[in-house]
């Protein structure tokens, strides 16, 4: 491929190992998240479904407080270029895939339906926002996570007294369910016997479709 081809291929390289934490935070940088309380403003004049999840929607429906690395919220992936087009030039999106960031931008127009855009307001501004990608079915949320599961998205979200829309508790600890992070253990200790019937039931189901050995597939939480 000449330099030229190279400089114009809007692909990164499929065997680009992940950098380690402290090499990622050498080469793009570190975090200065946003939170519930200026997310709403962040997103005003955004005409396209968002809503909250990872730790913040955790923390919401628990009521307990807990340590946050950063601010994630979702949008339909058929919405990255509205948004793309919303943060305009006050702020500067990048599209990360499989441990790889690349800017979003008219160069780079095209992401991948499960990737997640990061968000800064410059080159020497740390990340405020992370906004992983949620596969729509013409307009119906989907579960990146368990083939088939496909929803309204008022049945998947609920809005809080802040008026802000957050992923369901059982949803969002289903995501967490491979439970590789200390944080991941944590918020299922916390979260799990908050839990109604309802939740706990589709937790099982869910969790037994993609792991039938996994504990929550086959205890009912005490």
């Amino acid at each position: 491929m000449s330099a030229q081809a190279a400089a114009e291929d809007p692909t990164p390289s499929p065997n680009a190992a992940p950098l380690p934490p402290a090499a990622f935070h050498r080469w793009y940088g570190g975090w200065d998240p946003l939170d519930p309380t200026s997310i709403g403003p962040f997103m005003e004049g955004f005409d396209r479904p968002w809503w909250i999840i990872g730790g913040w929607s955790v923390e919401k429906w628990t009521g307990v407080s807990r340590s946050h690395e950063d601010m994630d919220i979702s949008i339909f992936a058929s919405d990255a270029e509205a948004f793309r087009l919303f943060l305009a030039d006050r702020w500067t999106p990048w599209n990360m895939d499989d441990g790889w960031l690349r800017p979003f931008d008219h160069r780079f127009r095209i992401v991948g339906r499960t990737s997640s855009i990061w968000v800064r307001k410059n080159a020497q501004s740390a990340w405020v926002l992370d906004v992983p990608l949620t596969p729509d079915d013409g307009g119906r949320w989907t579960n990146k996570k368990l083939p088939g599961h496909a929803a309204p998205l008022d049945e998947v979200t609920w809005v809080a007294d802040d008026g802000l829309r957050y992923l369901n508790p059982e949803i969002a600890l289903f995501m967490k369910h491979q439970q590789a992070r200390e944080k991941d253990r944590v918020d299922a200790a916390t979260l799990r016997p908050r839990l109604d019937r309802h939740q706990q039931r589709w937790l099982r189901s869910a969790v037994a479709q993609v792991r039938p050995d996994h504990p929550w597939a086959v205890s009912p939480q005490p």
